[in-house]
């Protein structure tokens, strides 16, 4: 028996949701450059290999990898100020992910209930914000609104609650596998990005659609307070 190979060729489909909630890094903006060059540095100044902490800090709040090398460093205080730097030192490292700018300003301007669940600060979200000029959200859960990070799903369950929304039918944009099973374990739905990872670690995960970027899923309106969200070119 012959498997055909896995492509991005679903036929468009509609979705409707109460809410949705997005990722940031990996899923609005590329900023691996940045980050890589970053934990380099921070790796410089622990005296631990970068390849290392990289090799797991992806979807993961700065917080909790400080923990693994350097408890004293483990503090908001410390964590806010080496990602508030970032986008200062390294904001021409990072790029906007394909959809992602068109995705917030519908977003935006549908008047659709969304927000952003990140693992990064507020200040690093902020500085990216700012440095490549993309709207704000009105909603934003960042790594120390919440007690345990990605795929703890406190941080996506924070976002309904903000949201004024009170069902499980919310959409979760998501890159990375902690993501995915933090949008998943608090029974949302789940669109993940080849943004990052594998196939197969995004499939894994628990996603319900796979879709190269956000140029396959839009807006296509809001009826009765609901977004309709279309997906196109899944993974099939």
């Amino acid at each position: 028996m012959t498997i055909s190979p896995r492509t991005f060729s679903a036929p468009p489909e509609v979705q409707t949701f109460d809410g949705v909630l997005s990722d940031f890094d990996g899923t609005i903006v590329d900023s691996t450059d940045a980050i890589v060059k970053h934990w380099h540095q921070i790796g410089a100044e622990l005296g631990v290999d970068p390849e290392v902490i990289l090799a797991t800090s992806h979807g993961r709040r700065s917080i909790d990898t400080m923990a693994l090398y350097d408890k004293s460093k483990a503090n908001w205080e410390y964590v806010n100020f080496i990602e508030g730097r970032i986008p200062k030192e390294y904001g021409s490292d990072a790029k906007e992910i394909p959809g992602g700018r068109d995705m917030l300003a519908a977003l935006q301007s549908s008047g659709a209930k969304w927000g952003v669940v990140t693992s990064g600060t507020r200040a690093l979200i902020d500085g990216w914000l700012g440095v490549l000029g993309l709207p704000h959200p009105e909603m934003l859960v960042v790594a120390e609104d919440v007690e345990l990070g990605k795929p703890d799903p406190r941080c996506y369950l924070l976002g309904r609650k903000k949201l004024g929304i009170e069902s499980s039918s919310v959409v979760v944009l998501e890159d990375a596998p902690s993501g995915i099973k933090a949008g998943k374990a608090a029974g949302f739905k789940v669109i993940a990005l080849a943004t990052t990872h594998s196939l197969d670690q995004l499939k894994e995960a628990g996603a319900d659609w796979v879709v190269e970027d956000l140029r396959s899923v839009s807006v296509k309106g809001v009826v009765d307070g609901r977004v309709q969200i279309e997906i196109r070119n899944a993974l099939q």
